[in-house]
C-alpha cells in the first residue's frame, strides 16, 4: 500500500503510524463487509483509519491542538495628534510631570513618580478593577521627545511615545503614540476583552481633552 504525502500532514504522524491506521481501516471495512452487517461505528470507524493511513492528516488530533491552542492577547495602538495654544517648553513641563496626567486622561486614576525615571500607573477598567503597574522613562529630550515602558512582568504592557515641535503663533504640536497590550493568562484574558476600538477612541478623547483643559483655563499650565 502506497502512502501518499499531502501538504497538510500533521506533524507527529510518523509512517509507522500512518501503515498501522491503514491496515487497522482495511481490516475493519474488510471485517463489516464479510460479515455483511452495516454497522455505521465500525464503518465509520474504518473509512476514518483508512483516510488518516493514506493522508497522514488526523482531524481530530488538529481540532484538539486548536481548542487548547492559547488565546492570542490583544493590542491596541494609537496615534494621533493635537495643537494646543501653548509654548512648547510649556507644554513639555506639564506632560513630564507625570503625576499631572490624570487631571485630563480620564481613563487614569493616578500616577505617582518615585525617581526621576520611574512611576506608578493606577487605571481603573470595567469588569477589571484597578490595574496597577509600574514604568521607566525610556528617554527624554527636553521640549522634544518623551517615551516610556511599563516594566517586565506588568500586568499590562504600556508603551508611549510624545513627540513635540513648535508652529506657527507660538503654538505647539504634540504628536503621541501609545499602544496597550494584554499578557496571557486569567488577567490578560479579561483585559483582551476591553482592548477594544471603543476603547482607543476613549484614549484619544482624553488626549484631546488635554487642549480644551489648559485652554478653557484660561491660565498658564500649572507647573
Amino acid at each position: 500500500m502506497q502512502l501518499h504525502n499531502y501538504p497538510d500532514t500533521a506533524p507527529g504522524l510518523g509512517d509507522g503510524n500512518r501503515i498501522l491506521s491503514a491496515v487497522g481501516g482495511s481490516l475493519l471495512i474488510y471485517y463489516v463487509a464479510q460479515k455483511h452487517k452495516l454497522d455505521s461505528l465500525l464503518l465509520l470507524g474504518g473509512a476514518y483509519l483508512l483516510y488518516r493511513g493514506i493522508s497522514g492528516h488526523c482531524p481530530v488530533s488538529e481540532a484538539w491542538r486548536t481548542d487548547n491552542r492559547p488565546a492570542h492577547s490583544s493590542n491596541i495602538n494609537i496615534r494621533t495628534q493635537v495643537v494646543v495654544n501653548k509654548p512648547r517648553g510649556e507644554v513639555y513641563a506639564f506632560w513630564r510631570c507625570l503625576e499631572n496626567w490624570p487631571l485630563f486622561m480620564r481613563h487614569l486614576e493616578n500616577v505617582d513618580e518615585i525617581d526621576n525615571v520611574t512611576s506608578i500607573w493606577t487605571m481603573k477598567m470595567p469588569g477589571v478593577g484597578d490595574i496597577r503597574w509600574e514604568a521607566k522613562i525610556v528617554k527624554e529630550e527636553k521640549d522634544t521627545e518623551l517615551s516610556w515602558a511599563s516594566v517586565p512582568g506588568a500586568p499590562i504592557h504600556v508603551t508611549g511615545k510624545i513627540n513635540f515641535s513648535s508652529t506657527p503663533g507660538n503654538a505647539t504640536r504634540i504628536d503621541v503614540m501609545l499602544s496597550y497590550h494584554a499578557p496571557l493568562g486569567a488577567i490578560g484574558e479579561r483585559l483582551a476583552r476591553l482592548l477594544t476600538p471603543a476603547f482607543r477612541e476613549k484614549i484619544e478623547a482624553d488626549i484631546h481633552h488635554f487642549k480644551r483643559y489648559i485652554e478653557d483655563a484660561g491660565k498658564s499650565i500649572p507647573l
